[in-house]
């Protein structure tokens, strides 16, 4: 396994959980955590810490986004009107990166913020290549010309580990991509369970 592939498992093993669902996750063979003291007995979690894992596992699904950004998006949340833990997963699920992921142009979230940012990706027909660019319900996420046969796309559109989300709209006989409405955490096909909730009070404490 890569380095990077390594780095982005160990997420994985921390957790004790496959965040993302993939066949490839060392969770499935080894559930211990990772490092010299993985294998030893882990005490009960405090509520700090039960509050500090949530966060670090929704960080890390989103391909592990900086604490500055993350947290920055957590302000956002919590000034729109509704529910802080409902608009914070509405505001990650808005980010191209994100996007580009659920519409299976890519196949881990890791890979789409590197395909946006060597500029294989159109919004509305222009190239955009900043990974936390948020759309808007309507935009239409499109790989370029030139990259529509790579052969990242080509596999990614054909995984089966995971089906492109109902707020999505995609071709991928065009690989295009619409993206029709701001889902709610019940919308989201995360593999194991999210509580967005518990960030919200980590960060009010």
């Amino acid at each position: 396994m890569t380095k990077r592939a390594e780095a982005k498992y160990k997420i994985d093993r921390r957790m004790g959980q496959n965040i993302w669902g993939r066949p490839k996750s060392p969770v499935n063979k080894r559930e211990y955590g990772p490092g010299q003291h993985g294998q030893r007995r882990k005490g009960k979690l405090s509520d700090f810490g039960t509050q500090l894992r949530a966060k670090q596992k929704l960080k890390g699904y989103y391909a592990n986004i900086s604490e500055r950004q993350f947290y920055a998006i957590y302000v956002e949340a919590t000034r729109m009107k509704g529910d802080s833990g409902e608009n914070l997963i509405g505001l990650l699920e808005r980010r191209l990166d994100t996007v580009v992921y659920r519409s299976k142009f890519v196949s881990t979230m890791f890979a789409a913020r590197q395909f946006i940012n060597h500029g294989h990706v159109k919004v509305n027909g222009k190239r955009v290549n900043i990974s936390s660019y948020k759309l808007k319900p309507g935009d239409v996420v499109e790989v370029k010309d030139a990259s529509k046969q790579l052969a990242i796309v080509l596999e990614a559109n054909q995984l089966g580990e995971r089906d492109v989300p109902d707020f999505i709209e995609a071709d991928h006989g065009k690989q295009t991509a619409t993206f029709i409405r701001i889902p709610q955490l019940a919308d989201v096909p995360f593999a194991v369970q999210m509580e967005p909730h518990l960030i919200v009070e980590f960060y009010s404490r």
